[in-house]
């Protein structure tokens, strides 16, 4: 590669290598992707959830493909904040990519526990918050459809970080996203992550029976790729620019033009999630097209690229 492009972007507080991430809960904790790339080659990498106790998920079947990408209804299932401490976070050890322990929870007490619980340890650089979940408290509206929500507990968990880069991911299932993402900056967010999946259904014709056991699931993959890109644009615009506060835009990235067009935008890093399930090592091979466009391009360093929507 040519090292004339700078790779490096700035991200809630800190430098990173380059703006490519993993997707949470498509690359597990890091050792599962080992294998297949080089999991120290990315700027940024997700974990799967983390909630306060052990989650079974959502009975099977619980993925199901559609013709440009797939619903899941895991349902949060993880190892809960002990068994990540004792077995997980050893492997994320050393990790030259940053670290984002992704947080979620049935209230937000348990966000909290969970994050002051991590707040001190080493190997994380910051928290990605999951407010796509019912707070069963309110009797089970979703966190991220309620701005007032959305800021209550981005306050309530910033204070708990311990100084760490807070991002929080902002569900799609909304009237207007801008809404959200402004309280999430107004409750002290460093970051904000976009999009989530979209809540939808598939039909088994034959039997009239939803495929999924949950009945509906996330949508992700290709077919949300260009309403993803219009979202992280109008927060761009309409909120994250004048805040100062980066986005790590997805949905559906496949490959590093995808990846370009959030960058432009205006997303500052990118998250590669669905498509790691086809292509494994894709999110590398990204970071190197990513450059290899900068290099035709003139462009020395590659957070000249954000926010450059004509």
């Amino acid at each position: 590669m040519n090292e004339m492009v700078d790779m490096m972007v700035e991200f809630g507080g800190m430098g990173l290598a380059n703006p490519v991430f993993t997707a949470s809960g498509t690359c597990g904790y890091a050792d599962e992707l080992a294998e297949f790339m080089d999991v120290n080659a990315l700027g940024g990498f997700v974990t799967k959830s983390v909630t306060l106790k052990p989650r079974k998920g959502n009975l099977r079947p619980r993925i199901v493909e559609t013709n440009a990408g797939m619903l899941n209804a895991i349902g949060l299932a993880n190892v809960g904040l002990e068994k990540f401490i004792e077995e997980k976070l050893p492997v994320l050890r050393g990790r030259s990519a940053a670290v984002f322990v992704n947080v979620a929870g049935e209230r937000i007490e348990e966000y909290v526990a969970v994050v002051e619980r991590l707040a001190n340890e080493e190997p994380i650089a910051g928290f990605e918050l999951n407010i796509s979940c019912p707070n069963v408290k309110r009797g089970g509206i979703t966190f991220g459809t309620d701005a007032g929500q959305v800021k209550e507990i981005t306050s309530a968990v910033k204070k708990a970080s311990g100084g760490k880069c807070l991002m929080v991911k902002l569900t799609p299932n909304v009237t207007d996203i801008s809404v959200t993402a402004k309280a999430a900056v107004e409750g002290g967010a460093d970051a904000l992550s976009l999009v989530n999946t979209f809540t939808a259904m598939v039909i088994d014709i034959e039997s009239r029976k939803c495929v999924l056991a949950n009945r509906t699931g996330g949508l992700s993959g290709p077919a949300i790729r260009p309403i993803a890109v219009y979202m992280v644009n109008k927060v761009y615009t309409e909120v994250a620019k004048d805040a100062g506060v980066p986005i790590l835009g997805g949905g559906g990235i496949r490959t590093a033009s995808d990846a370009i067009e959030f960058m432009i935008a205006g997303a500052s890093a990118v998250s590669v999630g669905t498509a790691s399930f086809i292509e494994p090592g894709c999110a590398v091979k990204i970071i190197e097209g990513i450059k290899k466009y900068c290099e035709r391009h003139d462009i020395s360093k590659v957070s000249e690229l954000v926010g450059t929507l004509k």
